[in-house]
């Protein structure tokens, strides 16, 4: 898994990261894809060894072999590279032998032609395909991964302060809410409306009157700079948390304002003001979030909820 979360931060842009690691896995633990033509396109390969020592030739030998085999038997197809990631590195002469193409496709050939534990698993066609294969292959597709190097990548991912339990990134600030109104804000604000309707049917026929309202307007800019907040704070998770990080945190607001919004209420807005009230009062410490949130970010993923169609705050029967 760690290593399927380290390749998201890696320069190169994978369409794909599948994490392939058990029985029947063909020597592959994670592979990335370049294209949408899986393993039959352009990939990298990533095996992964959890060894207590430094990985050594013998170590390395027996996956080199799995691999070519899996290319001959038409499994997929050569990878672009062929990363050995284990804790411990690699071993001076698996690291001497890795820095040197040629020399380690001779050395590979030669334990081939040798024999030993690791060919008796092959029959002779396919050693033979396999050797045909490797002797016109270019062996610096065969690369090793320091753990170090990959702790500084894997910092860089919304993974890396959930598995090791550090400090979120600092949050950039929300920005200005914008003037306009925009369509992917429909839904909460003729929510809103409504509510200020119900109290002065004469107040404005949507948003855009409202927003000039010298008593609603003010209220209606308040709940558009939540939205917004909470829509910064989504944005902000997408790139800091892993994914589902923020849907939780919504569907626990959801849970802890829900009663509230069901219950019976004089108005459409004493029911919003009620649910924004318990909203600040939830306990949501738990909340991989909740060391970068603010008030403001509960009471926009309640218009967020109301958005979605999950919160609404003139009843029908109000």
């Amino acid at each position: 898994m760690f290593i399927a979360e380290w390749a998201t931060g890696v320069a190169v842009s994978y369409r794909q990261i599948k994490q392939l690691g058990g029985s029947g896995d063909r020597g592959v633990d994670v592979a990335a894809f370049k294209t949408d033509d899986g393993l039959e396109g352009a990939w990298d390969c990533f095996q992964a060894k959890h060894y207590v020592g430094s990985l050594t030739w013998s170590d390395a030998f027996p996956e080199m072999l799995k691999l070519f085999h899996g290319v001959v038997d038409a499994f997929y197809c050569l990878p672009d590279r062929y990363v050995f990631v284990s804790p411990r590195g690699c071993g001076q002469t698996l690291n001497r032998l890795l820095s040197k193409p040629t020399e380690l496709r001779r050395r590979f050939l030669e334990q081939l032609d040798a024999g030993g534990a690791a060919t008796r698993l092959y029959d002779g066609r396919s050693l033979q395909s396999i050797r045909d294969l490797a002797d016109s292959s270019d062996f610096s597709i065969f690369q090793s991964l320091e753990f170090n190097e990959m702790l500084d990548v894997h910092r860089k991912t919304p993974y890396y302060a959930d598995r090791f339990g550090a400090s979120l990134p600092a949050r950039p600030a929300v920005g200005q809410t914008p003037t306009a109104l925009a369509p992917d804000e429909a839904i909460y604000l003729k929510k809103l409306v409504d509510v200020y309707k119900e109290q002065d049917p004469v107040s404005g026929a949507d948003a855009h009157e409202i927003a000039s309202h010298a008593k609603y307007g003010p209220h209606l800019q308040r709940q558009r700079e939540a939205f917004y907040s909470a829509e910064a704070l989504r944005l902000y998770a997408r790139d800091s948390v892993p994914d589902g990080t923020f849907e939780l945190l919504q569907e626990d607001v959801h849970t802890g304002v829900i009663d509230t919004a069901e219950a019976n209420h004089a108005s459409g807005l004493d029911r919003l003001r009620a649910v924004l009230t318990q909203s600040g009062q939830l306990d949501l410490g738990a909340h991989a979030l909740i060391s970068v949130s603010k008030l403001q970010d509960r009471q926009g993923i309640c218009h967020q909820l109301a958005n979605g169609g999950r919160l609404t705050w003139v009843a029908v029967n109000e």
